[in-house]
């Protein structure tokens, strides 16, 4: 008589995971099953090209989609990113400690907000380094960093410092506008260079973005950048399904003011309860052992909150 209840859980248990594996594996309303189960109970995935919006603007100008070039170019983009799946996954987790600081940086600068898919597009969010020397969130090269007021040798790299750069990128930006009156153009130039842009422009008898011959990375460029805010405006259409626990949050720290000499960063770490790792972590603009600080100089370092 007690072996009844047990059968009886049993079979639920099979008509429920039977039910389940119906739904799961469901043809789809186009008649075209998602997932085909093979001997051996092997699944083969079947892979659809993401549908691209048939309008769309970048920093308040309008993408002219209803060109099947630049419809094109854009789909071409998205589905390179939406099947990259470890890679945009992770650039969407980063998005939530990063997006913050960066869209605060954008708007204190007057900067659209969709250059922070600019960033995007130039480092995945990281502080990534280039085969050409580039450094940073924002990819500043060593020359053209200290014009746009980072500071760069030996023992500090600002390119480094996600702020900072934030800044500069925003300076260099502003100056581009200012020089072709299109954000796109901007955002192209940051790419290829105002002169660059601006020579091609000239020879071709053409503005806009869109009409132009530019080198091969730059008439990706933009795309790119679109891509990037088409996918992560709203993951889940395109199957990124991230859940609010899977973002990683900023991290809080506590800033000290530095205006004496650091011989030694390791000690300075530990005398503030921390370890040399942590601090390098939190401030990877730190590129040495030690800061040399001159008189009436500071810098602002972050440290974790207690």
């Amino acid at each position: 008589m007690k072996i009844k209840p047990v059968l009886y859980v049993a079979t639920g248990v099979i008509i429920g995971a039977g039910i389940i594996s119906g739904f799961a594996f469901k043809p789809s309303d186009g008649g075209e099953e998602i997932v085909k189960i093979k001997p051996g109970n092997k699944l083969q995935y079947k892979w659809f090209v993401p549908d691209v919006p048939n309008s769309m603007t970048f920093a308040g100008e309008r993408v002219p989609l209803d060109r099947w070039e630049v419809k094109e170019a854009l789909e071409k983009e998205v589905l390179s990113n939406c099947y990259r799946h470890s890679s945009t996954m992770q650039i969407l987790r980063l998005s939530g400690r990063y997006f913050p600081l960066i869209e605060e940086r954008l708007r204190a600068n007057g900067v659209p907000d969709d250059f922070k898919y600019l960033c995007v597009a130039e480092s995945s969010l990281t502080n990534a380094s280039s085969p050409v020397g580039a450094k940073g969130f924002w990819q500043f090269m060593k020359g053209t960093a200290p014009r746009y007021g980072l500071e760069v040798y030996s023992e500090v790299d600002e390119r480094y410092h996600v702020l900072k750069a934030t800044d500069a990128a925003c300076k260099y930006l502003k100056d581009a506008y200012r020089r072709f009156g299109s954000w796109t153009a901007a955002a192209a130039s940051y790419n290829c260079g105002q002169a660059g842009y601006a020579n091609r422009a000239e020879y071709q008898l053409r503005e806009s973005y869109y009409d132009l011959m530019l080198p091969g990375e730059t008439m990706r460029y933009i795309y790119r950048i679109l891509a990037f805010k088409f996918i992560m405006s709203d993951p889940q259409n395109v199957g990124f399904n991230i859940l609010p626990k899977d973002m990683y949050r900023p991290v809080k720290t506590r800033t000290i003011t530095a205006t004496q000499t650091i011989p030694n960063l390791a000690e300075f770490a530990s005398y503030h309860g921390t370890s040399y790792k942590m601090l390098k972590i939190l401030n990877p603009w730190l590129r040495d052992h030690k800061l040399t600080i001159s008189k009436g100089n500071s810098y602002q370092i972050e440290l974790p909150v207690r």
